[in-house]
């Protein structure tokens, strides 16, 4: 594995401090994995370091911005790949694809990724009375009412959820932010049929200078593989989007207008 300069390896960190920090905890801090083949995996914060000049800042281990920072990445190189398996039309706008399952409908998409990824964190972490989302007709529907905790019972939750709940709710449920408060694990979306959103999955600084960059995460339609998005906007093809920006996001497939980022209340 490379290990990112100026950090540890986060994934092994977050195992070791998860252990520590919260004794009890059964569930694995990736629960998905847990089925898979074992073996070793690149992190989300292995595969990309900070650029030249900026260190990430510290999180605390069971953090929503710590767990996005250990995702686990497919092998270097890897196509995205849509839910029938074939291969996604376009495979010049991501940088790296995380190992995470889609599924086998036209279900996870691009705001039910990001509310896969939220719940996962909780999942893991022993917060499932707090899993819950808004559906489009404005009603909130909680994991814990459904009577079962196991993680069979979670995925048939998530699959309601991708069916009933999208860009459009989601966008509703968040609250916006500046863009100057960007935060690991914002939002940037916007509500419609269709509609689009990215998630800020990790942010480096440069300490001298005070700038920040950050990373994005995306699933489209039809439903596809997560993935980490290059910046068009950079010569050499890197994932690092610059914090400095103003007005819209422009990303690969998808233009962002100005007070597009949102937070989870």
């Amino acid at each position: 594995m490379r290990f990112a300069p100026n950090t540890v390896p986060l994934a092994t960190a977050a195992l070791l401090l998860i252990g520590s920090a919260g004794a009890g905890l059964t569930e694995p801090v990736y629960p998905w994995r847990s089925s898979n083949t074992p073996g070793p995996a690149d992190t989300l914060a292995e595969r990309f370091p900070p650029p030249s000049g900026f260190n990430r800042v510290p999180m605390p281990a069971r953090s929503w911005a710590t767990w996005l920072r250990g995702l686990p990445l497919m092998p270097n190189g890897a196509p995205v790949r849509l839910y029938t398996g074939a291969q996604k039309w376009r495979q010049d706008a991501h940088a790296a694809v995380i190992d995470i399952d889609v599924g086998k409908r036209d279900l996870q998409q691009c705001a039910d990724a990001i509310m896969r990824l939220r719940a996962e964190w909780l999942f893991s972490i022993g917060r499932k009375t707090d899993i819950g989302f808004n559906y489009t007709d404005g009603k909130r529907r909680t994991f814990s009412r459904r009577g079962k905790s196991d993680y069979s019972s979670f995925k048939k939750y998530m699959t309601l959820v991708f069916a009933y709940a999208g860009t459009y709710s989601l966008e509703r449920e968040l609250k916006r932010v500046p863009v100057s408060d960007m935060q690991i694990g914002d939002v940037f979306i916007k509500g419609g049929f269709p509609g689009h959103a990215v998630l800020v999955a990790d942010m480096v600084e440069n300490p001298a200078t005070g700038e920040k960059r950050f990373l994005l995460i995306q699933s489209f339609m039809p439903a596809q593989e997560m993935h980490v998005l290059k910046n068009p906007g950079a010569p050499d093809d890197q994932p690092w989007y610059p914090a400095s920006f103003s007005g819209a996001l422009v990303t690969p497939e998808w233009t962002f207008p100005d007070g597009s980022l949102h937070r989870w209340p």
